[in-house]
């Protein structure tokens, strides 16, 4: 006889989330190793795991016999122990659930279904441009498919068995609308993180939980997986000549007050409007004040829409072009390059930070000593292998003793939960974007004590992209990208992320990989030889990229990172 429940009361949601929680335990490894690109640095698994045993802790620990309050602690513990994109995603899916569910002792199917809508919602929030065929379109179409179900059925099993079906076959659709993971043949580890999890939902309440401790996945669930890949934001830093939306333009706004007032404030309607307007937006508001931050071409409707519900208190424009026009022009005078070498060590006394703390994330103690040179004041071990939780950023953010903060991630996969922790640090808190550890380096030449916050944000991420930068390593297994045959354990080197050389010899993929980058413009190369390679290696790496050009300019460090034997940076 098939189990019907109509009622999802707190026994039944702490399962739940737990078996959620387990599964992605079992199953990070399998995730982990779905990624398009062959790099020892795979880990979605791990961080959507990592962040899920946040959740459920929190939830576990909670006191509270209401479902809303549970579904609170489990939005709060995945939020503060968020790890990468996914882990991030992940987090809002359940801070709209959370949300939605509020009060209530226990969740029908109704309930249920309409929780997973507000989830599905409040992800696509938190990303700035949205993309079809990753973790968004798989939570997109599992709440679609229970909000059908329950116009049917009141059974909660019959409405998660098909969020289940929609997850799985969203989950198969994803190569279909991204086309980088239809060229190599897979899905996207994120939709298969959470198809997981929405299992594990299905089965705890259908008293199905898989309790074997290793997984493996058949050959028919091979088959209807493929493979599944990150998703990266396809969102990139602009060329600073060519700008697209020229204003940063920032508001505050005393709701309800004002003579202009013709509106009562709603989040959703405030924020579409402006989305419409520019990029970089980010709106945060409680029951009196609202602050925008958005780059636009139209600063003045910006401040339009925000008198129609209250007073403007606040008002800064800063024209973006200008102040990269004045930063080129200035270097042009010095005729000195934007990144100089970096400083070979870090000792002395710090410069006057004025209230500033300066928050980097990277792996190596020789690239610790070289951020710390530039300036950095706080160092927090990650990047490749595992990315830092909000919480951790956080922790860092607020033991720095600052009044402000600026936090430079290395890595496009911290990104998200580097903005999450923004968002709740005690301080003001902002992101520059470094992708790499030479941008973040980059950076920092930029940074300016006496400037403010934004000031500080705009200049040093607007000469992210005046640096190339390289990575070397070893494939994890054999693939095809972009017509290129890569068998495992070959090394390649990648240029801004794109894989771009693959070889047998680590020394020939390098040499190759440089000559990618260079142009008749480059002047420096910095080479930072990691844990897995020697001093006499770039010594021999510096001699063949001096026989490329022997006008370059040639600086070795000594980075001691893990995974990447050589980072170059091409200046």
């Amino acid at each position: 006889m098939k189990l019907k429940i109509t009622k999802i009361t707190n026994l039944e949601f702490g399962k739940m989330v737990q078996a959620a929680s387990q599964k992605l335990n079992q199953r990070a490894e399998f995730i982990n190793s779905l990624n398009v690109f062959p790099v020892p640095d795979g880990d979605t698994g791990t961080n959507m795991s990592l962040s899920m045993a946040s959740g459920a802790k929190y939830e576990r620990e909670a006191t509270s016999t209401q479902v809303g309050d549970l579904a609170s602690a489990l939005a709060k513990g995945l939020l503060m122990g968020a790890r990468g994109n996914s882990g991030v995603i992940l987090s809002q899916i359940f801070r709209g659930f959370s949300k939605n569910v509020a009060g209530k002792e226990s969740l029908d199917a109704n309930d249920l279904a309409e929780a997973l809508a507000a989830g599905a919602q409040t992800a696509y929030k938190a990303v700035m441009k949205p993309t079809e065929g990753t973790i968004l379109t798989v939570i997109r179409k599992a709440a679609g498919a229970g909000k059908e179900a329950v116009k049917t059925t009141d059974d909660i099993c019959e409405v998660m068995d098909a969020v289940v079906v929609a997850a799985e076959a969203a989950l198969k659709s994803t190569p279909d609308l991204l086309p980088v993971l239809k060229q190599v043949g897979v899905v996207d580890s994120g939709g298969q993180g959470l198809t997981f999890v929405l299992e594990a939902f299905s089965d705890s309440l259908s008293g199905k939980i898989d309790e074997s401790e290793d997984y493996k996945p058949d050959d028919a669930e091979m088959d209807s997986m493929i493979d599944a890949a990150h998703h990266q934001s396809v969102q990139g830093k602009l060329d600073p000549n060519d700008i697209k939306y020229g204003y940063c333009t920032e508001i505050m706004v005393r709701i309800g007050d004002g003579k202009l007032v013709d509106q009562d404030f709603d989040y959703d309607t405030f924020y579409n409007y402006l989305a419409g307007l520019g990029d970089s937006l980010l709106v945060i508001n409680d029951d009196e004040i609202v602050k925008v931050h958005v780059h636009t071409e139209h600063p003045g409707d910006v401040m339009t829409w925000g008198q129609r519900f209250g007073a403007l208190i606040k008002v800064k424009v800063d024209n973006m072009r200008l102040q990269q026009e004045t930063i080129m022009e200035h270097d042009q005078a010095e005729d000195t390059p934007l990144a100089p070498a970096v400083p070979e060590v870090a000792n002395g006394p710090k410069p006057d930070m004025h209230g500033y703390a300066i928050i980097s994330v990277a792996s190596g103690d020789g690239i610790a000593t070289l951020f710390k040179g530039l300036g950095v004041t706080d160092m927090i071990a990650g990047g490749q292998t595992m990315n830092p939780s909000t919480a951790d950023i956080v922790k860092a953010v607020n033991a720095s003793g600052a009044k402000q903060a600026l936090v430079l991630p290395n890595n496009k996969n911290i990104f998200l939960a580097a903005e999450q922790a923004a968002e709740v640090a005690d301080i003001p808190v902002k992101i520059i974007h470094s992708k790499t550890i030479s941008q973040g380096m980059t950076a920092m030449l930029a940074f300016n004590p006496e400037a403010d916050l934004d000031e500080n944000q705009s200049e040093m991420e607007d000469v992210l992209d005046t640096v190339i930068s390289g990575q070397v390593t070893h494939a994890v297994r054999d693939t095809t990208i972009d017509g290129m045959e890569i068998h495992k354990d070959d090394y390649m080197g990648l240029v801004d992320g794109k894989i771009v050389v693959t070889d047998v010899d680590r020394q020939t993929a390098t040499v190759e990989m440089v000559k990618r980058m260079l142009d008749e413009d480059s002047e420096l190369v910095t080479i930072f030889y990691g844990a897995d390679a020697t001093k006499a290696d770039a010594d021999q790496l510096a001699d063949a990229v001096s026989a490329l050009d022997d006008e370059l300019e040639i600086e070795i460090h000594e980075g001691d990172q893990p995974v990447y034997p050589f980072l170059i940076s091409v200046e």
